[in-house]
């Protein structure tokens, strides 16, 4: 296994960045079709093509889900994603050509590195092109090039956020991972302690957005540049009600690993990719589901490097290492 969202047989990934723009966009691709269902819970989305994973309307599979920077801009990477597909005649078959199809959720990066820089066909093409099902890379790639978390005093005093991944897989064959982009507004929490989030003007200690709110830190209006968007994919054999239903589950995941979560500044949005080889139980597997989302927000963090003035985790543990001291966390 490589612990990630490839243990699922039949995907693969591709991510592409732009280190000028801090943005880029992550493509999971399932070129025989994967059942699909989405469930949004944040206020402020921005997504392509989710009502047609309602139960009720008629294309059954995906063959594509895109996680993207640049906000509603960046959903011209799906674009790119569908003239891939259509150029290697994948997609759903309508006679005179094989239509693609391709959902996504996009995420706000603009204010981090050069706002004019977004993910476009291009980039969503290139990450079809480079699509591997043998390696997947965690920190600031893809989608989570320019994502930060805890921004409660505004983006200054935000940390780094990114991609990561994570899979379980029992006894009887049935995986389920998940892949996620972390740019919440809220703290990121591992074992019920704050990892990660918004800090104090020496950027070196850890506030609590929460306490911060309820105090009314942040009168003048929160920071808009949020929202965690992901995927959890699994080699059960479900319809696009089940799926539905597992990515409601999956949001749990969320709640566990992000607070303050699902505000008015976020877009948060999960959706779930079925291989359909195993036959497995929803309750199960929209439990497991909670893990390995809860487990891959984490994971975004950790493998996250700093840049420019936005501090990582890694590099703030590292800091406190090398001083031999505790990093600070205020209540």
């Amino acid at each position: 296994m490589y612990n990630n969202i490839l243990d699922v047989e039949g995907l693969k990934v591709g991510q592409v960045e732009n280190e000028k723009g801090l943005t880029g966009c992550t493509v999971v691709l399932c070129e025989e079709g994967a059942t699909c269902g989405v469930d949004v819970r944040g206020a402020a989305p921005g997504t392509r093509e989710t009502d047609l994973l309602d139960p009720i309307n008629m294309v059954q599979m995906v063959h594509a889900v895109v996680l993207s920077g640049g906000s509603s801009f960046g959903l011209e990477a799906s674009c790119g994603v569908s003239n891939y597909l259509e150029e290697h005649d994948i997609g759903f078959d309508v006679g005179v050509t094989k239509v693609p199809i391709v959902v996504g959720a996009v995420l706000f990066d603009l204010s981090v590195g050069d706002s004019k820089c977004r993910p476009d066909k291009k980039m969503g093409y290139k990450a079809c092109e480079v699509a591997t099902s043998k390696e997947l890379k965690q920190g600031n790639y893809g989608a989570g090039c320019g994502a930060t978390v805890g921004k409660s005093r505004g983006q200054e005093f935000s940390m780094r956020g990114g991609i990561g991944s994570h899979s379980i897989k029992l006894d009887n064959g049935l995986v389920v991972s998940a892949i996620v982009a972390v740019n919440a507004f809220g703290d990121i929490y591992e074992g019920g302690n704050i990892i990660a989030g918004v800090l104090d003007d020496d950027k070196k200690t850890k506030l609590n957005s929460y306490e911060l709110m309820k105090k009314g830190v942040s009168s003048g209006g929160f920071s808009i540049d949020n929202t965690t968007i992901g995927v959890v994919a699994t080699n059960a054999i479900f319809t696009k009600a089940d799926c539905k239903k597992v990515s409601q589950m999956a949001h749990d995941g969320y709640a566990r690993a992000i607070f303050p979560i699902h505000t008015q500044h976020d877009g948060d949005t999960i959706f779930t990719m079925s291989t359909g080889k195993i036959e497995a139980d929803v309750t199960l597997v929209g439990s497991i589901a909670v893990e390995v989302v809860e487990k891959s927000i984490v994971n975004a963090v950790k493998n996250a490097k700093s840049s420019g003035s936005l501090v990582s985790y890694r590099d703030l543990e590292n800091e406190c290492a090398s001083k031999n001291t505790k990093i600070k966390i205020l209540k």
